[in-house]
């Protein structure tokens, strides 16, 4: 393959984030250039550059590095005593500072207990929760309608943190192991 040909490709690309490899054969023919479209795909598979989609707007991980300091995960963590019952333990995480709150522990969590101790934990948080923005949370049934928008509003209307954007508890590999 010409080194200009396939310099051009790449321009393309990364000028038009939005264009796939076909678009981009296209263009390339429009501008007098033969070449099939599986040999722009492969050059661009050559040259690491993702397919249109995953070139606009930031990866996963750009967006967590840039919004942590507005983004608070929970999930439930298990406890099984030495009488072999379990209990569940709600805890929340900041993802700037890694710092974990204890927000409840019981034997049978219910959409209504989840729901007060989220009031509770913003309500310690005071002014600090203004900045929240993202939740993060699994699709578990606990967190209901009514934990979603727990947050309430400042007064102005404005909400103190939104619903939650997305649930991706998987994705952002948050362990905790009790010693």
């Amino acid at each position: 393959m010409d080194r200009e040909v396939r310099d051009l490709v790449l321009r393309l690309a990364a000028e038009n984030p939005t264009w796939g490899h076909r678009r981009v054969q296209g263009e390339l023919a429009r501008l007098g250039h033969r070449i099939a479209a599986s040999t722009v795909w492969k050059i661009l598979h050559r040259a690491g550059v993702d397919p249109a989609p995953r070139r606009t707007g930031p990866t996963w991980q750009q967006f967590l590095t840039a919004q942590a300091h507005t983004i608070l995960a929970c999930d439930f963590f298990t406890v099984d005593t030495v009488l072999l019952k379990r209990i569940y333990v709600l805890f929340f995480i900041e993802l700037a500072t890694r710092q974990v709150h204890i927000a409840g522990v019981t034997a049978h969590p219910t959409g209504a207990w989840v729901t007060q101790q989220a009031r509770n934990l913003l309500m310690n948080l005071d002014q600090h929760a203004s900045r929240l923005r993202f939740l993060l949370r699994d699709r578990d049934t606990k967190f209901t309608a009514a934990f979603d928008s727990a947050g309430g509003d400042h007064g102005d209307g404005t909400p103190a943190r939104s619903r939650p954007a997305f649930t991706c508890e998987h994705q952002m590999g948050l362990r905790l192991q009790l010693a």
